[in-house]
Order: C-alpha cells, then structure tokens, then sequence
C-alpha cells in the first residue's frame, strides 16, 4: 500500500467492495489503466492483498476499512482516500450481498433490514459522499453494479429483498444521470447474470424449495455460453470501458453483461 499523494495527472478511482470477485477484478483492471486505487470494503487483509497485487503491477492502491452502510466510517474512508489522492475521478460502487432469500411471509423484518443497508444504503452513502468531490474536480464517471435480476423476476425463488435492491439501484442511476449531467458526471449501471465469483457464499436460503418457478435447463440458461457463466474479469473490462473516455458520451444506461441470460426469462 503506498501512502505519498499522488501526482496532479493521475486520475484516483474508489471501487467499494474491492478486496474480492468483481470489486477485486475493477480494483486491478483500473490500476492497469492508469489509476491510483482506493480498495474499500470490511475486510483488512483481503483489501491488503489486492493493495499488494496492484503493487506489483507497478501501481498504487490505499486501503480504506469501511462499512457501505455505516455513515461515519464511509465519510471517513473517503476523507482519507482525498487526502492521499488529492482528487477523484472514478467511482464503482460494487459492494453488495445477496443476504437472505426465503418466502415473503418467511423473511424478517432485520433480513430485509440488512439486504437494504447493504446494497441500497451502501449505495446510496457512497455516491452522497463522492458527487462532491466528482463535481470539484469538473466531472467524472460513476458505475453501479447492479444485476440483471434489478428488471426481470429472478430465475430462483426467494430473492425479493435482493431483487428490490437491485431495480432501487437501476432508478438511481437514472434519476442522477439527468441530476449530474449539468456537472458533467456520468452514471452508468452494469448488471451481471451468472457470475463466477464468492457472492454465493453471503446467500442464506430458507424455505425456497417450496417455491415452484420453472426454470430453463442449465444448457439454455445462458445461450452465448451454454450455461457457463461469466467471470468477474468480463465485468471488470466493461466498467473499465464505462469509466474511460470512450463513454464519454455514455450516461443513465444500465448495461446488461450476462451472456443473453435475461432474455430467457
């Protein structure tokens, strides 16, 4: 991890949710493109790899212990990250979970309660915390990761909470698109289907074998790969495009990367 401040023309990106899966991947593909990294997420030692991994690659990452859905340790986070950088240019809020899946009458108030501090809240605090700093520095470029699953109904049951997160986060990104785009900052949603990554660790089903939805067979389910899902390194080369100067003229879009995955159901 390198702590000197950076030079006045390298471009400083915050990715949340970056020491694993598709947060780790954009962490890296950012600093391949040129950016100084913050690494922001719970865990110290796996934000402390990645920091060490961009190293390697000849650049520089600060590690930044945060909670998304905690205000004060987010505002901290990005206090610190200005400090180092000087500046911020890029933004990827990607922290997320899955949380519990179960039937309606089934899942709990705090269930819910924990889905929505995560990933809507998250959201929420960690473009509340950066548009200022988007804005003074005359503009910039925001990708929420979001899901396929945000607009269509999820293949398997019990995902109400998640899924309600994930179409909250495809109307934020329009409504700001329209909201920011005065101050020239972009905001562009990705949503991935079947995605090699841990996520499914942070899953808790209960109770959705009861629950009917026909389902596609596993060939069908993604047609350009016949079933083989996506990895986190094709998600992090598309938010590498959206953040680059190529989408300048690219804002409000949710795009889909999911192997035609959504067009089955």
């Amino acid at each position: 991890m390198h702590r000197n401040k950076m030079d006045d023309s390298k471009r400083v990106a915050l990715v949340t949710g970056a020491g694993s899966g598709i947060g780790r991947a954009v962490a890296l593909r950012l600093a391949q493109d040129g950016c100084a990294v913050g690494l922001l997420g719970r865990t110290k030692h796996e934000l402390e790899q990645v920091a060490e991994d961009i190293k390697h690659l000849g650049g520089k990452a600060m590690v930044l212990v945060a909670d998304v859905a905690d205000s004060s340790s987010m505002r901290a986070g990005v206090e610190t990250l200005i400090a180092w950088g000087g500046r911020l240019d890029i933004v990827v809020a990607n922290a997320g979970v899955n949380g519990v899946w179960a039937p309606i009458d089934e899942l709990q108030p705090q269930e819910w309660d924990q889905t929505m501090a995560i990933n809507l809240r998250g959201t929420y605090l960690t473009l509340h915390l950066t548009v200022p700093h988007l804005r003074r520095n005359g503009g910039g470029s925001i990708v929420v990761v979001s899901s396929i699953n945000g607009t269509r109904t999820f293949t398997s049951p019990g995902a109400t909470a998640y899924s309600a997160t994930k179409a909250g986060q495809l109307a934020m990104v329009q409504q700001l698109a329209v909201e920011l785009g005065a101050d020239r900052i972009r905001i562009n949603a990705v949503c991935p289907g079947a995605i090699e990554t841990e996520i499914d660790d942070n899953t808790n089903k209960r109770s959705t074998e009861r629950l009917d939805i026909p389902q596609p067979p596993p060939h069908q389910a993604i047609p350009l790969t016949r079933g083989m899902p996506g990895t986190a390194q094709d998600v992090a080369d598309l938010i590498g495009f959206l953040a680059s100067d190529a989408a300048r003229h690219i804002s409000g879009t949710p795009v889909w990367i999911d192997g035609a995955q959504s067009l089955i159901r």
